[in-house]
């Protein structure tokens, strides 16, 4: 789906956001991506995106080089206030980006009402963005995204601004998407916890200029629950690594998820078994 070479972004006046990065990403997984404040995470994501022209090395979606924005990929970003238009109906909102893709008017405004329907807001199609609480804006921006049929998911750190248990509820839901529309979705978190109860893998980056510091997959169960997910061993030990990770720590050696009889189940859909796990990247 995704690979990444070499990467390298420098801003004016010579400040280096991203230095040599690779990356690889398979068809369907969600990818969580975290890293000290700063370090280059949300540069990463506008690079994929095609919003910014990075300075050096090569980005490829579905084997075709990046060169712009990519006619399949969609982006959510944290500011939900600023992504939405506050004039037009929740409906029209998500309906907005379809007429890239043609059609009528009719059609684009039957498949928001669809995308809306599984984010949980039906009823509020004909609302204005204004008239919805924080984490109501943002299940339209996913439900805008997920109306586009995007083959890539790109979110930056796309709970950032809503309160803890709408942010558990917005988390379950980039779960339910996930395992329904089996589209491949980049997170980008500052969240520890986050980033390990969402993700089949979890890359850490190092501090600016980014690199990968360690890579990371989850061996947790495809279907996961806030309380019973968060109590499990292996839940506690991931979070604890990555925690160290991200404060500049090194990878233990010889350290791997535990495989599916430890946890007592079989590896979900898009979950690597403990005996396929990725080497540690140094950067």
């Amino acid at each position: 789906m995704l690979r990444i070479t070499g990467l390298t972004h420098s801003y004016t006046g010579g400040q280096k956001a991203l230095d040599g990065l690779d990356l690889t990403v398979p068809d369907g997984q969600l990818l969580s991506i975290v890293g000290p404040s700063g370090c280059g995470k949300s540069t990463l994501l506008r690079c994929i995106a095609g919003l910014i022209r990075p300075t050096g090395g090569t980005l490829e979606m579905n084997g075709a080089p990046v060169d712009g924005v990519p006619a399949d990929l969609a982006v959510v970003f944290q500011d939900y206030s600023r992504s939405l238009f506050p004039w037009l109906t929740v409906r029209d909102n998500v309906a907005m980006p379809l007429r890239r893709r043609g059609g009528s008017r009719a059609a684009r405004r039957a498949s928001a009402e669809k995308a809306l329907e599984s984010v949980g807001l039906h009823d509020a199609a004909r609302k204005y963005p204004w008239q919805l609480s924080g984490g109501m804006q943002q299940r339209v921006s996913i439900a805008r995204a997920l109306a586009y049929r995007p083959s890539l998911l790109l979110m930056d750190e796309p709970f950032g601004s809503v309160d803890a248990q709408t942010r558990e509820d917005l988390e379950d839901l980039v779960l339910q998407v996930h395992r329904a529309a089996k589209i491949t979705i980049l997170l980008v978190t500052h969240d520890i916890d986050e980033s390990v109860y969402v993700g089949d893998r979890v890359v850490v980056l190092n501090r600016s200029p980014a690199r990968v510091h360690a890579d990371i997959p989850v061996g947790l169960p495809a279907v996961r629950d806030q309380i019973e997910t968060r109590g499990l061993p292996e839940f506690v030990r991931l979070r604890a690594e990555v925690g160290r990770l991200v404060r500049g720590g090194a990878r233990i050696p010889g350290a791997a998820p535990a495989t599916a009889s430890q946890r007592g189940g079989t590896p979900g859909a898009g979950e690597p078994e403990a005996d396929n796990a990725p080497e540690t990247g140094s950067g």
